[in-house]
């Protein structure tokens, strides 16, 4: 393991002062609305991950890497110096997604957890990520919680299948993370076009699984589309994701000493000149361009058009960025969230994070409710949430419906509930015979006499009138009016 990674020296930096937003894509804090008095100081995120590269984003002018381990001992320490190697990119840029202070764009590009510390562990093997590893690398941050005060772990990457939670060392690992205080988020993974659930750990029912949605790099929230994330019931009938965050036109670093970012170093710099010294600086750099004479000859206008056409064909923004796609960069911007509110209110609990997530959270109104769970993650309102927070949460034993004593046992949670009550299948969807009563702790429980064998729909009633499944119980089913049933087992 290495601990504080030396900074990046002078001469690997590169002048980085070229139109550090060329194609404007929005920066994830304007993106999201998020409130900017919390960058995640305090907070340390862990990043389960293929492998990584010191970036400046995160070195500079502060080292935040606090330790690197490499579960395979390939590269046993993180240097700038070392070859370069693809396994390395996916992890950098989730981590600066997540953490990084834009030191390389001027600030425009900074994560939600811009001021967090990281501890970074390289799940790969020759560039392949086995299940042993990632379910290695989940022990080993459970092992190191306390040396690194390690309260996040984002993991955007995933096992082999969908099985039960029972049958997969991934999953069970990552819940005895959560059991031990540590939030996991999970990218659900990008074939939901193919009909693909999500796989371990992002089908562990504990785990924040985090879907995708398309924004159309706009900021009218009338153009949001989903993404084409996984999701349904996984193989142990839990319904994922729960929430959806950005996942395209995410602005992430290319990764240093790449053909693609001296590329992209050497077009920002080309098209920062003016006009009358474009074209003899073309000429010099046509072969490494690939410029066609034919454009070279045509002017300066038609030079700078075809250049900025590269830059976009190869999704670059600035000298040193590209935007992204994918549930992989979805997941890190929900897991900067998750920081801020620890920020907020360091005494919160994984469950308490996971409910004021989804409680905070707005669905896309002509979306399938199936695919986007509860729906677009607002950071701002949960972050204002968890700074408000005054609940116990490890007093609070609530969870989805169990049975004791001959008795089913349902809970739910909501600062906004002035009443509730319980609906369902066994007591004839009447939403006036089944109330709820609320506790010391704001929990409310009810309990009735366990119903036969057999599989039963419900839901909450809040207030008199919203209809509600259960944010508890991630079994659910579609209830043919848009929406979702919670689904309760009696065996």
């Amino acid at each position: 393991m290495s601990v504080r990674m030396a900074n990046v020296n002078e001469s690997a930096r590169h002048d980085h002062h070229h139109a550090p937003n060329r194609f404007a894509v929005v920066p994830t804090a304007a993106r999201l609305n998020a409130d900017p008095d919390y960058t995640g100081k305090g907070v340390t995120i862990a990043f389960l991950d293929s492998g990584f590269y010191p970036h400046a984003d995160l070195q500079e002018p502060d080292d935040r890497i606090l330790a690197y381990y490499d579960l395979a001992g390939e590269r046993p320490s993180l240097s700038p110096h070392d070859p370069i190697e693809s396994w390395q990119w996916h992890g950098t840029q989730t981590s600066v997604v997540a953490a990084g202070n834009g030191a390389h764009s001027e600030g425009v590009y900074r994560g939600l957890a811009a001021d967090a510390e990281l501890v970074l562990i390289k799940a790969s093997t020759r560039g392949r990520i086995t299940e042993d590893n990632i379910a290695r690398g989940i022990e080993w941050v459970i092992e190191n919680r306390d040396r690194f005060n390690i309260r996040v772990l984002n993991i955007s990457l995933g096992g082999d299948e969908d099985v039960a939670c029972s049958r997969s060392i991934i999953n069970q690992a990552a819940e005895e993370a959560i059991s031990q205080g540590i939030v996991v988020v999970a990218a659900a993974g990008n074939s939901g076009a193919e009909g693909k659930h999500s796989i371990p750990p992002a089908n562990s029912p504990s785990v924040i699984t985090v879907g995708g949605y398309d924004d159309k790099n706009d900021l009218d929230p009338s153009t949001i589309d989903l993404y084409h994330s996984n999701f349904g019931p996984t193989a142990d009938g839990t319904v994922k994701p729960e929430i959806i965050a950005p996942a395209m036109w995410v602005a992430a670093p290319i990764l240093p000493g790449t053909e693609l970012y001296e590329k992209a170093e050497t077009l920002s710099r080309v098209l920062a000149v003016p006009d009358y010294e474009l074209g003899k600086l073309c000429r010099e750099l046509a072969a490494k361009l690939q410029i066609p004479d034919q454009i070279l000859r045509a002017g300066a206008a038609t030079t700078r058009a075809f250049l900025e056409s590269v830059l976009s064909e190869q999704k670059i923004i600035a000298a040193h960025y590209q935007h992204v796609d994918g549930t992989s960069f979805a997941a890190p911007i929900v897991t900067s969230i998750v920081a801020q509110m620890i920020e907020a209110n360091p005494q919160l609990t994984p469950a308490g994070i996971k409910n004021i997530l989804i409680s905070t959270a707005h669905r896309i109104a002509h979306a399938s409710v199936l695919r986007q769970g509860y729906g677009v993650v607002d950071a701002r309102q949960a972050v204002s949430l968890a700074k408000t927070d005054t609940h116990q949460w490890q007093a609070i034993v609530g969870g989805p419906p169990r049975v004791e004593d001959g008795k089913v046992l349902f809970f739910f949670y909501g600062d906004q509930a002035k009443s509730v009550s319980l609906a369902g299948e066994f007591n004839g969807w009447d939403s006036n015979k089944t109330r709820l009563q609320k506790d010391e702790q704001g929990m409310w429980r009810t309990a009735i006499a366990a119903p036969p064998p057999g599989l039963y729909h419900y839901k909450f009633v809040v207030n008199g009138e919203w209809w509600l499944e259960d944010p508890t119980n991630g079994m659910k089913a579609p209830d043919d009016h848009g929406g979702l049933n919670s689904v309760l087992i009696i065996k």
